[in-house]
């Protein structure tokens, strides 16, 4: 028996040279006048639209059917007197590019495919999970001693294949590396990617931290004549 189409939609599309992450926010200056009709028809619709990642060189348009996007939700925009705006969205769930389509609009439009996760057994997922979430947790404390930052560390979800997302997008990672994890289908695969990441980088950032620590205690400590 023949896999059921998976649902295809169409939607207003920004390429850009970066990546959005399911559940991670993203700050945009939208300036362009062809994008600030794009956020208009939004605004007054459901607020949503793409993004797929456009790598250097490559032209708006030149973008291969099946490339890995996701849809942005805006969540405040901020209008400027000139016409541009700052806008702060968030990402929501993938999509599969599937063509280009002539709308009349100024701005980009494409069918898309809905794009989603493999089922993983969760058991066999849960302990990597657990080791990224404390590895992650490990790092981020000394971050935050590293900048004197008191805020506690973030929350990150229960879910395995948001949790991957969430803790990359917290992490400097190249485009070309987070277009890798959004394309993956495998919560499981992601979350591989990123316990190699953060196993090589929690002691060095662990062992600055450290030596942050006791350089402030010891310059702030009473001096003796």
């Amino acid at each position: 028996m023949a896999s059921p189409a998976l649902p295809v939609f169409r939607v207003p599309v920004f390429p850009l040279p970066l990546v959005l992450l399911p559940g991670a926010p993203l700050p945009l200056h939208i300036f362009e006048p062809r994008y600030r009709a794009m956020l208009a028809d939004c605004m007054s619709g459901d607020r949503r639209f793409g993004i797929l990642f456009r790598p250097e060189g490559l032209g708006e348009t030149d973008l291969a059917p099946g490339h890995v996007g996701c849809i942005a939700h805006v969540e405040t925009a901020k209008m400027l007197p000139d016409g541009r705006s700052n806008i702060l969205v968030r990402g929501q769930e993938r999509f599969a590019f599937a063509n280009w389509v002539e709308t009349g609009d100024p701005y980009h439009v494409a069918d898309a495919v809905t794009y989603t996760d493999e089922t993983e057994v969760s058991d066999a997922v849960a302990p990597l999970a657990a080791e990224v979430s404390a590895l992650f947790s490990r790092a981020a404390r000394a971050a935050r001693t590293l900048a004197s930052d008191p805020d506690p560390v973030p929350a990150l979800p229960d879910d395995h294949g948001l949790l991957s997302f969430s803790v990359a997008a917290y992490i400097d990672l190249p485009p070309e590396f987070r277009q890798k994890l959004l394309a993956s289908r495998s919560p499981a695969a992601r979350l591989r990617e990123l316990r190699g990441l953060l196993r090589r980088a929690v002691a060095p950032i662990e062992s600055r931290a450290a030596v942050h620590t006791e350089a402030r205690g010891n310059g702030s400590g009473p001096r003796h004549s």
